[in-house]
């Protein structure tokens, strides 16, 4: 595997970009996104529930912040264990809001890295 393939496509992921070209086009609003690249016409959702793996990066994301935090503030402050319940039950709900077009964008780049998708044949020049 090329390591800088998978460096481009996951630094396009982070920046919600298009996995095949680079374009920004990849959301039309806070949770919408376009049927397919508006640049390079890369079809984004390829079947019915293609994004169920985007469900599963945003949970581990998520859970592992959690885990990591929960210890983390238990070591350096020791909060009571409501404080870190409640903080952390607002964080469980919000992040996962914030995280949303981000592992949409990060599931589009892995996938795209095993199964590219050859772009569509311009009708027009044959």
């Amino acid at each position: 595997m090329d390591t800088r393939r998978l460096g481009s496509l996951l630094s396009r992921g982070i920046r919600l970009r298009c996995p095949q070209c680079g374009a920004p086009t990849l959301f039309r609003g806070p949770f919408s996104m376009y049927p397919d690249c508006v640049n390079c016409h890369l079809k984004f959702e390829r079947e019915q529930g293609y994004f169920v793996g985007a469900i599963y990066i945003n949970y581990a994301v998520t859970a592992i912040i959690m885990i990591a935090g929960f210890f983390w503030l238990e070591y350096l402050i020791k909060p009571s264990l409501a404080w870190q319940l409640i903080l952390w039950s607002i964080f469980g709900v919000a992040f996962p809001l914030f995280f949303f077009r981000y592992s949409r964008s990060l599931w589009l780049a892995i996938d795209y890295l095993f199964s590219p998708e050859d772009p569509p044949v311009d009708r027009r020049q044959a």
